[in-house]
């Protein structure tokens, strides 16, 4: 039996749910088609139903972790069929890896994402901007963890480096191994709200979410030595319930984040630059050899490093590009890239 308030059931879904036939439950696990949902009256594998799966046309029509779905248990069994998921109010995905233009969910209905980086030789301050993006895509709010703050000596510097990229998130630096600064994120552990944690393979996920719930959930591994990485521990997503309310879902590390989508994304994680742009002398400036270009300014003052800024161009080109092989496919996308690579307006 499980408290359908701590998983997170509140007024949204509720407003949603007219049926008087069916279970509420919310989806904890996926594997192989069979999806784990945790209900008032138990927990129940469950798979789709045919009249669903014929229906469903892309990835965001299946239910993902984190999910609210409408099912029916099976009479005499203890597993259901899923005839419906609820409307989402957030959704964390990414371009699923391969050569395929296809969008892999990572989870459904959170509140806020913690996104963990280690504060060790793998700080990388582009990394973060990209996954910062990723989480304004989802509609759920960003909050960045630096792990491992025993293992660094300029941890004042490192956090004011990760403020100059992620304007009023929040961010804090903790030891998960031991304890030091986990209470600072206790706020966000609140009963009927859901936290994500994302992040780059080996920094410190599993262990920060053994701390947050109180028991060893996930396994964990040492870092490599040579370079201070560390290796995948966690394989699949998953939802918790934390003993003093709330839920966290853990994702798998990535060693690579490719974008789904997400101009706004791109504005909302550079704001500074977008700010500047509308100084510019020129409306139409190119930020290239144009007079009175406040970009370019702030570059030579020293108030907009050049990395940030091409990190800007770079993910500007890399979601204008997702939008054109949304729009005509990768073919004719590539192409209509080309020309204007040419033109020098890509």
């Amino acid at each position: 039996m499980y408290s359908l308030d701590q998983l997170g059931y509140d007024s949204y879904f509720q407003d949603q749910n007219q049926s008087e036939t069916h279970l509420i439950g919310r989806v904890s696990t996926l594997a192989n088609g069979i999806y784990k949902v945790l209900s008032a009256d138990g927990e129940y594998p469950c798979q789709v139903s045919g009249r669903f799966y014929h229906r469903a046309i892309e990835a965001r029509d299946f239910p993902c972790v984190g999910d609210w779905v409408l099912f029916e248990r099976m009479p005499g069994e203890n597993k259901g069929i899923i005839h419906g998921v609820l409307e989402r109010k957030s959704l964390l995905s990414r371009r699923a890896p391969g050569e395929k233009q296809e969008e892999q969910l990572m989870a459904a209905n959170i509140d806020t994402v913690f996104l963990v980086n280690a504060l060790n030789q793998d700080f990388n301050i582009r990394r973060m901007e990209r996954y910062l993006m990723q989480v304004y895509e989802s509609g759920a709010s960003p909050v960045f963890v630096l792990t491992k703050k025993d293992l660094c000596d300029d941890v004042e510097e490192k956090i004011e480096a990760v403020e100059e990229i992620a304007f009023g998130v929040p961010v804090h630096a903790v030891d998960a191994l031991h304890r030091d600064g986990i209470e600072v994120l206790q706020p966000y552990m609140q009963q009927g709200r859901t936290v994500s944690l994302i992040g780059s393979s080996g920094v410190g996920k599993s262990t920060l979410m053994n701390q947050l719930i109180g028991d060893q959930v996930q396994k964990t591994q040492d870092i490599r030595s040579g370079d201070d990485k560390g290796r995948h521990t966690t394989t699949h997503r998953e939802l918790f319930l934390v003993p003093d309310g709330g839920v966290v879902i853990d994702t798998p590390g990535m060693r690579e984040l490719q974008l789904w989508s997400g101009d706004d994304a791109v504005d909302q994680t550079f704001q500074d630059v977008e700010a500047l742009a509308t100084q510019c002398k020129f409306r139409d400036c190119a930020h290239d050899q144009e007079p009175g270009c406040a970009i370019k300014q702030a570059i030579q003052n020293g108030d907009l490093t050049e990395e940030r800024y091409k990190s800007y161009l770079k993910l500007q080109r890399e979601t204008k590009f997702l939008d054109l092989k949304e729009k005509y496919g990768s073919h004719r996308a590539a192409r209509i890239q080309v020309k204007e690579i040419h033109k020098g307006t890509w």
